[in-house]
């Protein structure tokens, strides 16, 4: 049997500020617009991890697996790249972590 290839976890973490929500509605409009949006373009999994009460904050959890730790690295990059120029909301903070995994 061969040996088997490395395998990394790439995690993001990213807090919103949505200034612009008056309501719920408002906000998961906004937010759903953009997690559709990171999931189509990289292949990411993405879920609303944090502050689900709140209308004008929300956390997002990004993950992206990959064979190599610059690959998921890079794939988080790239969205988070993504969120900063598109999102009409603020990005109060963002952690980025990778881990092997085998």
């Amino acid at each position: 049997m061969s040996e088997k290839s490395p395998l990394f976890v790439g995690l993001a973490q990213v807090e919103l500020h949505l200034p612009g929500a008056r309501s719920l509605k408002d906000k998961r409009h906004d937010v759903r617009s953009l997690v559709e949006r990171l999931k189509s373009r990289f292949a990411v999994l993405v879920i609303e991890s944090d502050h689900q009460e709140l209308h004008q904050r929300a956390g997002l959890a990004i993950a992206a697996l990959a064979t190599e730790a610059d690959a998921a690295r890079g794939t988080l990059a790239k969205a988070l790249d993504h969120a900063h120029q598109t999102f009409d909301g603020m990005i109060l903070d963002e952690h980025l972590e990778v881990v092997r995994l085998r």
